[in-house]
């Protein structure tokens, strides 16, 4: 299934506005379109793509709203020397089906669950981007996997503007209100239903409280850019109400580090993932 085009079009306007972006890297691989890696496993009722790469301890890669596998390029060929990398498209994007008319974050961390326990993985860690960030923390807070270590990129816990910056909801709504014109005119030159779905996750969702927050026992690195469509106060927000967080606001950089600045932002996260760090308050 391919995402369809406004969305991708969305998706483009929140990594990169306001940012200056570093030349692309060339990778041998087609991460995303590797025919000789890529399988599908069927998920709650829907059809889902992944790869896996690498060796060792597992490491789930999750990628953004309106993304796919080939968005987390730079993370799967950097960590894929490191671990046994695992990265899929989420319910409904890239080479996923959707197979719902009432798309939620539960359901894809149900989705991500069920492909945890489909390949027997008795521990992971994980690195989440934008939705993907929620997606491990709802996974950590549900604890239907082990999960030993978090890394939540450019993650909020609502979707109003106490935790995004205002402009990003607002161009959002834009595209929300062109896919409901072009179902009104009956126009069929691409899922516009699916387009409103997808709208609907970065408009409504997620609702993540402190006190869920409180549940995750696993280890946990808070990232924005100082740029980031996510408020720095509310990423300040999640990390204070964490038992075991870390915090990293980079200068300078906005929501889409990950890809436009792939070396600092994969040794900021390999960094909390091999370290080992003590929680305890020490006068």
């Amino acid at each position: 299934m391919k995402n369809s085009i406004m969305h991708q079009i969305i998706f483009l306007f929140l990594v990169f506005q306001f940012s200056f972006t570093n030349a692309q890297n060339k990778f041998d691989t087609p991460y995303g379109n590797n025919d000789s890696i890529g399988k599908y496993v069927e998920l709650n009722g829907a059809k889902i793509y992944y790869e896996e790469y690498g060796k060792g301890e597992p490491l789930l890669l999750i990628h953004g709203c309106g993304a796919d596998i080939k968005s987390m390029e730079n993370q799967i060929d950097y960590f894929k020397h490191k671990y046994r990398v695992i990265v899929a498209d989420s319910r409904g994007q890239g080479k996923s089906e959707m197979k719902t008319d009432s798309l939620t974050y539960n359901q894809i961390t149900k989705d991500w669950e069920g492909l945890v326990n489909y390949l027997k993985l008795d521990s992971i860690n994980i690195l989440g981007w934008s939705d993907g960030g929620i997606i491990g923390l709802k996974m950590g807070i549900s604890k239907k996997a082990n999960i030993k270590k978090i890394v939540a990129m450019g993650a909020n816990l609502r979707p109003d503007t106490t935790a995004v910056n205002s402009w990003a909801p607002e161009n959002v709504r834009k595209y929300q209100a062109k896919a409901k014109e072009m179902i009104a005119k009956g126009d069929t030159s691409q899922d516009w239903n699916l387009e409103l779905q997808l709208d609907g996750l970065l408009l409504n969702q997620p609702n993540i409280s402190h006190s869920d927050l409180k549940k995750i026992t696993a280890s946990v690195l808070i990232m924005v850019g100082d740029r980031d469509i996510i408020k720095n106060e509310h990423a300040v927000e999640i990390f204070n109400n964490l038992p075991k967080g870390q915090l990293c606001i980079m200068p300078g950089l906005n929501h889409g580090a990950p890809r436009n600045n792939p070396i600092i932002f994969n040794e900021i996260a390999n960094r909390f993932l091999t370290e080992k760090f003590d929680y305890t308050i020490k006068k």
